[in-house]
């Protein structure tokens, strides 16, 4: 017997009529040449980052953090840093000779008492504090060290600057992506402004996107929200810098001009906190327990100021350090390759325009912050 007939009806495929297809290809041309216009925004902003810190900086602005942290991490995995081995012909150079500004031969004041190596047996050198820059009395308001972040990691360093508080003066500057906005205060260290300039160092995490877990003040203005229980850099209308938990050590009052918080501490009452290294609060998902380059700013007891740069640091390694090198309480700063930066000014020759050295070589040039600095950094005087 024949099969019978399907007599239900055939339902037809509709396709758009012509007038909402070309209104579906108008929004997917509009949606495009927006998507391109902010990427080439990203760019072609002022500053010299590099093209993979735009495109990164920019995919956090846009909500992909969590794509951007999987793949700094699926890249680290494929290449972690090396194991073993020595430094470089050039970094045992610097570690030797530091160097030093030819004013601040036969100064009066002694060096700073050395940092205890975190490798044994010590390099020549390793830990010993040299005069970087120095006041016009032949003071070293500046002296940095060099030492290996720890017994595997042999063939990096890390850089630790120490700064005479009493003999300093210090500004925070915002840049023009991070925090983003007008200030009277400029993103730069400009032509006019930089006599005495001793020192300058990075930001930390992004305040725009709330990866900072705080905010920043400046100008009377703040970006994001100043949380308490936050580590914080405050700045005072004296110049001086306080370092602490905001709500504890630190909170808003008149003489507050500006306060950059990221994280939480890693040094507290001079101690290396619990939880370093297992914890994500001091870096997304893996990113604490990652060897990469990190920054760092602490306090000392007598309220002097300790910065480390370091090359294959972990968040417990860096926090070893800063609590070795004396401070009493410390906070992380950015991380990886693009943000890290300490740099010292000598300004032997031309007082007005004293010559930068990086302390340890990055991505970015010493001349970092004296061309428009896309992100937030500080900067050190002489008083």
């Amino acid at each position: 017997m024949p099969e019978e007939a399907d007599a239900r009806p055939r339902r037809r495929l509709r396709f758009p009529d012509r007038r909402t297809t070309r209104g579906l290809l108008a929004l997917a041309l509009i949606c495009s040449a927006a998507l391109g216009w902010s990427v080439a925004g990203a760019l072609t902003y002022p500053g010299d980052d590099s093209t993979a810190a735009r495109l990164a900086g920019w995919a956090r602005e846009h909500q992909l953090g969590p794509v951007v942290d999987k793949l700094e991490n699926i890249k680290y995995d494929l290449d972690p840093p090396k194991v073993g081995g020595t430094l470089p012909a050039d970094a045992l150079a610097r570690m030797r000779q530091a160097a030093v500004p030819p004013h601040t031969h036969g100064a009066r004041t002694a060096l700073h008492a050395p940092v205890r190596p975190l490798v044994t047996p010590a390099l020549d050198g390793e830990g010993v504090y040299r005069a970087l820059a120095s006041a016009g009395n032949g003071v070293p308001i500046v002296q940095g060290t060099y030492v290996r972040p720890d017994a595997s990691h042999t063939s990096y360093e890390a850089a630790v600057a120490w700064i005479d508080a009493g003999h300093a003066r210090f500004q925070l500057h915002p840049g023009v992506r991070e925090p983003g906005g007008s200030f009277s205060v400029p993103p730069t260290v400009p032509k006019g402004s930089r006599t005495g300039l001793v020192a300058t160092w990075n930001g930390g995490f992004k305040v725009s996107d709330g990866g900072s877990h705080g905010g920043f003040y400046l100008d009377g203005r703040t970006v994001g929200t100043l949380r308490d229980g936050a580590a914080s850099e405050v700045f005072y209308r004296d110049g001086s810098l306080r370092i602490g938990v905001w709500g504890r050590d630190v909170r808003m009052t008149g003489d507050v001009v500006g306060v950059r918080q990221c994280l939480e501490l890693m040094v507290d009452g001079g101690q290396v906190v619990p939880g370093i290294g297992i914890d994500s609060k001091w870096g997304a998902t893996d990113q604490s327990r990652m060897f990469v380059e990190r920054s760092g700013v602490g306090v000392t007891a007598k309220g002097d100021i300790i910065m480390v740069v370091g090359q294959a640091l972990s968040a417990r390694t860096l926090a070893e350090l800063m609590q070795r090198a004396g401070a009493v309480r410390a906070m992380p700063l950015d991380m990886n390759r693009a943000w890290p930066s300490f740099m010292s000014y000598d300004g032997t020759r031309d007082p007005a325009n004293p010559k930068p050295a990086n302390i340890l070589d990055f991505e970015n040039p010493p001349e970092r912050y004296y061309t428009t600095a896309t992100r937030d950094f500080v900067a050190v005087y002489a008083r």
